[in-house]
């Protein structure tokens, strides 16, 4: 099973700050994380980006 690398993007300041291992499954969402963001120091959401 071939896994995919694909980053997340702050949508507060748009900075990628992390990547993520996912498996190649058929997704039609856009993955989305509540994770700390060090450029507006506070917790955030994150979507996949391209």
């Amino acid at each position: 099973m071939m896994k995919k690398k694909l980053a997340l993007a702050c949508t507060e300041c748009g900075s990628r700050n992390y990547t993520k291992e996912v498996g190649d499954k058929v997704r039609t969402e856009r993955l989305e994380i509540k994770k700390y963001c060090r450029y507006c120091k506070q917790h955030t959401l994150h979507r996949e980006t391209k």
